[in-house]
């Protein structure tokens, strides 16, 4: 693709997103989707004013020749624009897939979403430690969770427990297999003023943490499952392609009857359709119910104007293959727990 064409390309997308941008320049989101956009090759986000660029080609130097005009273009456009990072998705170098700093000096630590801080290491990880699809749940956490004990399972830096906590939550316990990204999520709330307990801080496999819980009958009022697209421990595996409905069926004795049950799925190559006949066919027992679908907002899946690419499975009726449900939950009879305690 010739150097004009990526211009043009970026340049309709900032035209699109010109109302994302808030004066103080502390807001995050997706400023160029190639996969949607015209250059699955190249895809821009912005935290704050750093701007990440993240290189998807193949052959990095092939990525390179996009993001070198792309950049210089943004400069040029965003004049308050401190910090460039360049992610390598397919380089042989780790430092590099985490990112590096291509211009500016420190890259943005925190950024603001409907008034809430959330803390970002940019270069902690290969994605950025925050996710900007789920901006939506974000919001309904903060709408819909006050007074409400929250298990969020998966949470990686926290971002949706905090958002539940800025809702008002009575209690977020927030889970991941690695300390280093709870880590993260403790600086948010010190951003947010929220007091740090240690005990909800819970860095463990997902199953040795629903086996806990399950023996001491702890329950919750909302439960949240974002897992990675696969993992494995020896505890057991995660896989979102194959056994959604299994991870689904491991947290629903932890919730009280009547709560509530976020489950995502972000397998490329499960269509909507099919996600959602696994949650329809979970929904036959009478003790699960779909309320509602929580959409990605359009500047992470392109805009009808700027949309030039199909994706490669077709996610509806969700509008992205991040698929958000939310699920109210019933309470299983004595026995029939007892039997799911022993699963």
């Amino acid at each position: 693709m010739e150097t004009s064409s990526i211009v043009s390309l970026v340049k309709r997308a900032v035209e699109q997103r010109s109302g994302l941008f808030d004066a103080r320049h502390e807001s995050a989101f997706r400023l160029f989707n190639g996969f949607t956009e015209g250059n699955p090759q190249l895809v821009i986000d912005l935290y704050g004013s750093t701007l990440v660029l993240h290189n998807y080609a193949d052959t990095p130097a092939q990525g390179k020749l996009m993001i070198e005009p792309a950049t210089d273009f943004l400069r040029k456009e965003l004049s308050w624009l401190h910090a460039g990072i360049v992610k390598t998705r397919n380089s042989i170098f780790p430092e590099e897939r985490r990112g590096q700093l291509v211009f500016g000096k420190e890259p943005d630590t925190k950024i603001k979403e409907y008034n809430v801080w959330y803390s970002i290491n940019l270069t902690m990880n290969r994605d950025a430690s925050f996710y900007l699809d789920t901006r939506n749940l974000r919001r309904w956490l903060i709408e819909h969770m006050r007074g409400k004990t929250v298990l969020n399972t998966f949470g990686y830096t926290g971002s949706l427990g905090v958002a539940a906590l800025a809702g008002g939550a009575s209690r977020v316990i927030q889970h991941d297999l690695k300390r280093q990204f709870l880590n993260v999520a403790k600086t948010s709330y010190t951003l947010n003023g929220f007091p740090i307990r240690k005990q909800d801080f819970i860095a463990t496999d997902f199953f040795t943490l629903v086996s806990k819980f399950k023996r001491t009958g702890e329950l919750f009022d909302c439960v949240i499952i974002d897992p990675p697209f696969f993992s494995t421990t020896s505890k057991g595996k995660v896989d979102q392609v194959n056994e959604s409905a299994r991870l689904i069926n491991k947290v629903r004795p932890l919730i009280r009857d009547g709560g509530t049950l976020i489950a995502m799925n972000n397998a490329l190559y499960v269509s909507g359709q099919e996600y959602m006949q696994t949650l329809e066919k979970l929904c036959q027992d009478g003790y699960l119910r779909i309320k509602e679908l929580i959409s990605v907002p359009e500047d992470f899946t392109g805009y009808p104007e700027t949309r030039v690419d199909h994706v490669i499975t077709n996610p509806a009726p969700f509008n992205h293959s991040t698929k958000i449900v939310i699920l109210e939950v019933r309470r299983k009879t004595k026995e029939s727990f007892d039997e799911s305690m022993r699963d």
